[in-house]
């Protein structure tokens, strides 16, 4: 690996675990070696920012984006990744205030999507992922739809994520709850389904669907392999 990788973790703490494992773990399957990309890791304080986000303080999120950066970059990062698709809201910005480059989540599931030749996905989120546009303008330029859970099951996944999986809670009952949200979207035409929050692979996984689940934390870190070896 040419480039040392940066993480912009802690929304939450679960999803930033999966990124180092997964990173360390592809690497040695792709090169049969234990000589791991050098990762440094800047984890932000949840509670403060799930405050702001309620409150749509995004002046101050991406204050502390860019605080998050600039220590990565004395790091000795050369490129970040924010490991959460909400925060990726303000992606623009927080890249126009960054030191170093950052790679877009919502890119990258992109064109994960356009490579399956799939045209309409179904998107799980919080419910700020789920109701603004930031997903679907990407897709949208990929000639890809989205659909959303009706409105009852966004808060019931919303609600699981942020009181159940941000804390490493898996419970039976939500697994259950999530994976009938899923075959009702396949049901109204969804090819596929967006993993649009990097915690909920903790809870559903292929396994449990008869549909092409695209883990976006995966899509994220195999993205930063690949940037990172060139």
């Amino acid at each position: 690996m040419n480039r040392h990788i940066g993480i912009l973790g802690g929304m939450g703490p679960e999803s930033t675990m999966i990124y180092y494992r997964y990173i360390t773990r592809e690497y040695t399957k792709r090169y049969g070696a234990l000589n791991y990309p050098e990762i440094v890791i800047y984890s932000l304080r949840y509670q403060e920012l799930a405050c702001w986000l309620h409150e749509e303080r995004w002046d101050l999120i991406v204050q502390t984006m860019t605080k998050g950066f600039r220590a990565l970059h004395r790091a000795t990062a050369d490129f970040g990744l924010i490991a959460c698709n909400t925060l990726h809201i303000v992606f623009d910005e927080a890249q126009s205030k960054s030191p170093i480059p950052l790679i877009n989540i919502i890119d990258a599931t992109a064109e994960a999507i356009e490579q399956e030749c799939m045209r309409t996905v179904g998107l799980l989120g919080t419910a700020l992922t789920m109701n603004r546009d930031f997903y679907k303008k990407t897709l949208a330029k990929k000639n890809i739809n989205v659909l959303v859970p009706k409105k009852e099951d966004q808060l019931f996944v919303d609600k699981a994520i942020c009181e159940e999986l941000v804390q490493g809670i898996i419970r039976t009952k939500s697994k259950k709850r999530l994976i009938k949200i899923i075959h009702d979207m396949v049901f109204r035409g969804a090819e596929g389904v967006v993993l649009g929050c990097t915690e909920l692979p903790l809870l559903v996984n292929e396994q449990d669907c008869e549909v092409q689940l695209f883990d976006t934390a995966l899509i994220h870190s195999r993205k930063a392999l690949d940037f990172g070896a060139t």
